[in-house]
């Protein structure tokens, strides 16, 4: 393969084959770099029982419809198997095992080092997701070494825990979904925090297709509702969909406010220490950019690109994709991420092409 090309794509998930499939459209010269050993495993470290949270009509990437009711929530290992078949049919160049370590500038665009391997090109599109790196709490360390703890990303099923009481830590979709797995296998569970907002299950059931414009056209960065809403989403997560906090309180969750500190090396909430025996963290992620060596690049307090749109001003030829509200609520989600790589791939493609005119402008008065 090629180690000089228009555009590296950093990241083979979802993003980074969205982003792929609009480059291919269009003819660049281009190569998508890994870390994981094959498509999709980023959903095998996922927990068995995942589904996603929109239904198939409403989580296709570009070029494919899912092969299932528009209606059905797919599965996690579906989704493993949709992203592999997805990569094959448009024969996206995936490079496997390849960990970026670097990127900087060069004079003709970026050096991009993996660990056995160095690349340039023209462009970059960095498209590792959402999720780079477990955001915990500090106050975690304070906790009774025997306490088991585990973020969101590191459950697997109820196994994994100790018999006991467990305390789940964050009320989005990954703390619902555990607390209620949990409580269903006989676990006494107790959830902590405040429910991020769920649209009625008959709302959805009859309206969902206007639910999806909301979270794609009414929550946007082009919305005055949506610059408010920003925060709050990148801060506390998307809504609970598919599953409600009346769900997980009828399984036998116990609720509690947020955790405030520590007491005796068990974690506070609601003013008592909370006795329990293992902590799930359900607190999201945080960026993890520290490896991109660009001039011009700036992040926010929870480490993620400033890039609304997935543009850097200042950094011409550096683009993201699959970054929180990076246009729109939906943006992280397999349903939205497509319209922004075709975004983001359209910008990086106009920027090379308006640099090269001059030299081509200079090779034909020659």
């Amino acid at each position: 393969m090629n180690d000089r090309q228009d555009v590296i794509v950093i990241g083979g998930g979802q993003a980074g084959l969205a982003a792929g499939y609009h480059l291919a459209r269009a003819g660049a010269r281009f190569a998508i770099l890994d870390d994981r050993a094959r498509t999709g495993d980023a959903w095998r470290d996922r927990w068995s029982t995942l589904r996603l949270f929109t239904p198939a009509r409403h989580a296709a990437l570009p070029g494919q419809p899912w092969d299932m009711a528009g209606r059905d929530y797919p599965s996690r290992d579906q989704v493993i198997d949709y992203l592999d078949g997805y990569a094959t049919r448009f024969a996206l160049p995936v490079t496997h095992d390849a960990r970026v370590l670097s990127v900087t500038r060069d004079p003709h665009g970026f050096t991009v080092t993996t660990e056995d391997r160095t690349w340039h090109a023209r462009a970059v599109i960095v498209a590792t997701g959402a999720t780079s790196l477990p955001r915990i709490p500090a106050l975690a360390a304070e906790l009774d070494p025997r306490i088991v703890q585990l973020h969101s990303s590191a459950y697997r099923d109820p196994s994994g825990l100790p018999e006991g009481r467990v305390l789940v830590v964050g009320y989005g979709t990954s703390g619902a979904e555990i607390a209620l797995e949990l409580a269903q296998a006989g676990r006494e569970v107790t959830i902590a925090g405040k429910p991020t907002p769920h649209p009625p299950n008959a709302v959805l059931a009859i309206a969902g297709g206007a639910w999806w414009l909301v979270l794609t056209r009414v929550l946007t960065r082009r919305t005055p509702i949506g610059r408010k809403v920003a925060p709050h989403v990148t801060a506390h997560g998307a809504p609970l969909i598919r599953i409600s906090p009346r769900d997980v309180e009828r399984a036998g969750v116990r609720h509690v406010g947020r955790v405030s500190g520590v007491a005796d090396g068990h974690p506070v909430a609601d003013g008592a220490a909370q006795q329990v025996d293992a902590v799930v963290w359900c607190t999201g992620y945080q960026g993890d950019f520290a490896w991109l060596d660009v001039a011009g690049l700036r992040v926010d307090d929870r480490g993620y690109p400033v890039a609304p749109f997935g543009l850097v001003d200042g950094a011409p030829g550096l683009g993201f994709v699959g970054m929180p509200f990076q246009t729109r609520l939906a943006s992280p989600l397999l349903g939205g991420v497509g319209d922004d790589a075709a975004l983001v791939v359209e910008s990086m493609l106009a920027g090379l092409e308006a640099r090269v005119e001059p030299d081509r402008g200079a090779a034909a008065a020659a």
